[in-house]
């Protein structure tokens, strides 16, 4: 599937039959050193790998680097663009990870995107949903991912007589 796919409401019962598949793709992000600085300023994380060109060019990656959580962030972007939405959400929420793996770093000027395939799709309790999603940043032109996620979101459902919208 393609970017945009979040565009499409899905029920439960739809999201079920799509366990083990990727479900969406997002579009291309650019990671600069714009991006980068002003994340560590947020974080208060300005270690000279992310921040600083010229030290950084002596180390094994050549210049500078995206943080981790830099990029593990974009994935609330990424998710919102190509994950499908659910039918009768009132609201969802990142409901945490299972496991994450930081596998190559993202170079200043990479570009990423994220690729979300359905893992499990577990009914916690009349109104709640789970979606488990394996999630994988790509680098665009390299072999190896960015990261790769076992990613959970919670969505709360409308009961009978409340508004319904779709998240």
């Amino acid at each position: 599937m393609s970017a945009g796919v979040s565009a499409r409401v899905l029920s439960i019962d739809e999201l079920k039959r799509l366990i083990g598949q990727e479900v969406g793709v997002s579009s291309w992000y650019r990671v600069d050193q714009a991006r980068i600085d002003r994340f560590a300023d947020v974080t208060e994380d300005h270690q000279f790998i992310h921040v600083d060109a010229e030290q950084a060019s002596r180390t094994p990656f050549g210049g500078t680097i995206a943080h981790g959580f830099l990029t593990l962030s974009l994935l609330s972007a990424m998710g919102q663009e190509a994950q499908p939405s659910v039918a009768g959400a009132q609201m969802g929420i990142n409901y945490g990870f299972d496991r994450i793996r930081f596998l190559h770093p993202v170079k200043a000027g990479q570009k990423v995107r994220g690729r979300f395939a359905l893992a499990r799709v577990i009914d916690e309790r009349p109104g709640e949903v789970d979606l488990h999603w394996q999630a994988t940043i790509e680098i665009d032109g390299e072999k190896r991912p960015a990261l790769k996620a076992d990613w959970l979101n919670r969505f709360y459902l409308a009961q009978d007589g409340e508004r319904q919208t779709a998240c």
